[in-house]
């Protein structure tokens, strides 16, 4: 469906951020269970997209709106519950469970200074005090104390390497170069 003059189109940029699990109240408003304890990006603005789940929807499911305007959202326990514009029935936000919800890169606050997205960081060279390529981070882990980085290897016979995302080993990231140098050795 093509967007409309009061529909932005789906962001070229959009980053999924969460997923709606329920409904909240009985006046339309959802609960987004956040893919992340960091829930800025759900707070940074009032429009936030939606994709249908994967797999199938169920038969006769409705149509998803592909833009929620969202007029009130807050934190409440794991889940943030946000009402919708447009959105008055608890059945109406019931047919919203499963859709994943995504928001515009560029309306991520501004991380500070030695803060990262995720996002930003996945697909960055991963380099060691050696000059040597580790690999390209394929993704995160939140261990809940710390993040770590999943780098996939350069060499196409060698393990996945499991970073932690401190400073005792992350010696400085390198945005505009995108990489990441480590103090990380190959037989780790």
């Amino acid at each position: 469906m093509p967007a409309t003059a009061d529909e932005p189109a789906f962001p070229a940029d959009a980053v999924e951020v969460g997923k709606v699990v329920d409904a909240w109240g009985l006046k339309g408003g959802i609960k987004v269970l956040p893919h992340n304890r960091h829930t800025q990006a759900l707070f940074s603005t009032k429009r936030w997209f939606l994709q249908a789940p994967d797999g199938p929807r169920p038969a006769g499911a409705a149509a998803l709106p592909p833009l929620l305007r969202i007029t009130q959202a807050r934190e409440q326990g794991e889940v943030v519950v946000a009402s919708v514009q447009d959105l008055d029935d608890r059945d109406a936000a019931l047919a919203l469970r499963g859709a994943r919800v995504f928001v515009s890169r560029a309306s991520f606050p501004t991380p500070d200074e030695g803060e990262y997205y995720w996002v930003d960081l996945i697909g960055l060279a991963v380099h060691n005090r050696d000059g040597l390529l580790l690999g390209q981070v394929a993704g995160l882990l939140d261990t809940g104390v710390h993040s770590v980085l999943r780098v996939q290897p350069a060499q196409a016979d060698a393990a996945e390497r499991l970073i932690p995302f401190v400073a005792a080993f992350v010696d400085r990231v390198d945005m505009p170069a995108r990489c990441i140098h480590v103090d990380w050795g190959l037989d780790y």
